[in-house]
């Protein structure tokens, strides 16, 4: 008797790297439940390749324009947050992708699929086809693209989230998970190691304060910083640079005989680095935060572009779990008093782990296998064989 495993496909779109680092998460999830069809589809690209290649590189401008005034996208963001999902504006936006989603589940005949991106095109065409599916909010913010009636689950990462569905959008509550915001298991895992290992043993005598280059829309700034950090806040300083081969090679001009300071270039271990520091310097993205969250690493934020980094940010710091400065002065003097108050690291550690909901990916792939098998059930046809 030949047994057929559940067919999964996982809609996602290349702006910022949130999206895709969240569909690999629930990738290796299926994958760790012995499901290997699955199929990660960069919707937006596949459907509108000209459309995608320009509106990628507008979004990935207006992170830098943002910082000399010109928030374009903030204010596109802040324009529509609130707009009516089955609205005029959301149907339009709605009607993106579908001939392609069409062609794909024609194709590849899901058992369900997943929402990465707000693709209000990919509910309404498997609507039709009786395909279960659901859409992980990659932000602890709520924007109406995310919010569509035919959804069948959402994901969230909040029971913030969790009310603002039910009470402005009368979702009901069994049709929401509060999840966290799904990171790969290498965090998860390193997380677990750490608390088994040293659950009692102190902090580091010299703090580790790990910048991410990228989330400075101006160099000098970086070296600011740095220059600050060395002369005041005692500590080592890793500084990763991601691909920008140029800024490590400037940076290691900067400081080539500091023992104290470490200059990367792009890191496939990040959650090594992550759980060895004492803080972190980052953007606010939703998978960044997360993934601080998942290993107690208190956040700094310079200056959060518009939009959902703002929220996000915002979020943060509103819990306790974050500060937000709007230069680099203010920036280095928060990172230098946290640095020397042990009993605030202590603190904000300690509200991440309330906060921390558990291996986000593991919970949605189990919730996702029960939908299928609850679909199978209503049509009387045999549940699938899936690894427990």
């Amino acid at each position: 008797m030949n047994i057929r495993h559940p067919r999964i496909l996982i809609m996602t779109a290349g702006y910022g790297e949130g999206h895709l680092q969240v569909s690999h998460a629930l990738k290796q999830g299926f994958l760790s439940k012995e499901i290997y069809s699955l199929h990660i589809v960069d919707l937006m690209k596949e459907a509108h390749p000209i459309l995608n290649s320009v509106s990628s590189k507008l979004y990935q401008m207006s992170t830098y324009s943002s910082q000399f005034g010109l928030d374009y996208y903030g204010w596109s963001y802040y324009m529509t947050r609130d707009t009516n999902p089955i609205g005029s504006v959301n149907r339009y936006l709605n009607a993106i992708g579908k001939r392609k989603i069409l062609e794909m589940i024609e194709n590849a005949r899901p058992d369900a699929i997943i929402n990465t991106f707000p693709f209000g095109a990919v509910t309404e065409t498997s609507r039709n086809f009786s395909i279960p599916t659901s859409t992980v909010i990659t932000d602890y913010t709520l924007h109406s693209r995310w919010i569509h009636p035919d959804t069948d689950k959402y994901y969230v990462a909040t029971e913030a989230l969790e009310s603002e569905l039910i009470k402005d959008h009368g979702t009901a509550p069994d049709r929401i998970c509060v999840t966290g915001i799904p990171v790969r298991a290498a965090f998860y895992h390193t997380a677990t190691a750490a608390t088994m290992s040293s659950p009692v043993e102190p902090r580091m005598a010299r703090n580790r304060v790990l910048i991410m280059a990228g989330s400075f829309a101006v160099f000098h700034h970086i070296v600011e910083l740095v220059q600050m950090l060395l002369e005041k806040g005692n500590c080592d300083i890793d500084l990763v640079c991601g691909r920008h081969d140029k800024m490590v090679m400037k940076l290691r001009s900067l400081f080539p005989d500091r023992l104290d300071v470490n200059v990367l270039g792009y890191v496939e271990q990040m959650h090594e680095l992550m759980a060895a520091s004492s803080c972190i310097v980052t953007k606010a993205g939703g998978v960044t935060l997360s993934e601080a969250l998942v290993l107690k690493v208190p956040v700094f934020i310079l200056k959060p572009y518009g939009g959902q980094e703002r929220e996000n940010a915002q979020f943060f710091q509103q819990n306790g779990l974050a500060d937000i400065a709007y230069d680099t002065r203010e920036l280095g003097e928060k990172m230098i008093h946290f640095l020397h108050d042990p009993a605030a690291s202590e603190r904000i550690r300690n509200k991440m782990a309330s906060m921390d909901r558990g291996e986000a990916a593991k919970q949605i792939v189990e919730d996702t296998l029960l939908m299928i098998d609850e679909r199978q059930r209503l049509r009387g046809l045999p549940l699938f064989a899936v690894r427990k």
